[in-house]
């Protein structure tokens, strides 16, 4: 009775997350050149890139390194994946669409975007949570083992711990 509660919980959760992605994906094609400050631009591009390094990524990694059953989706792991964009952080894609949303903030400079885009931001966060409870119940020991070593969405104490494990 519990999983059921979770699973309607998390169904809402990711219905409201749609919403609000939907919303802030067509505000800001609305308001695409509304800003004017050229820096905040940038480094909003500069996060959408990042957003698609680390959104697609992890598809190319799982299917090389997750075991993935025949004729199933990248995220139907059966090994714990720990190297490559996940040596970074642990959820890269849920970084990836705080990035994004992120980008389109900075990008469009609407207090709509930002409005819209705050809720997203928030969800996503909170599912990284969710996802390490699932790890955990999925990989046991060596998930917590993981999540000593690397963090959940910093990626540049990721690089730096990555560096720093060369020398």
């Amino acid at each position: 009775m519990e999983d059921w509660k979770k699973d309607k919980k998390m169904l809402f959760e990711m219905t409201i997350l749609t919403i609000f992605i939907i919303a802030q994906i067509v505000l800001f094609i609305k308001f695409f050149n509304y800003g004017k400050v050229l820096a905040l631009k940038y480094i909003g591009y500069f996060c959408w890139t990042l957003s698609v390094i680390f959104g697609w990524l992890p598809i190319y990694e799982l299917k090389k390194k997750g075991n993935v059953p025949k004729g199933r989706s990248y995220i139907s792991t059966t090994e714990l994946v720990t190297s490559g964009v996940y040596s970074i952080v642990r959820h890269p894609q849920f970084l990836a669409g705080i990035l994004l949303s992120i980008a389109f903030i900075l990008i469009s400079q609407h207090w709509l975007v930002l409005i819209i885009g705050i809720p997203v931001i928030i969800i996503l966060y909170k599912d990284m949570f969710y996802a390490d409870k699932s790890g955990i119940k999925k990989f046991g020991e060596s998930y917590k083992t993981y999540m000593k070593k690397v963090p959940r969405m910093n990626f540049i104490l990721g690089i730096i711990k990555i560096l720093k494990n060369k020398h």
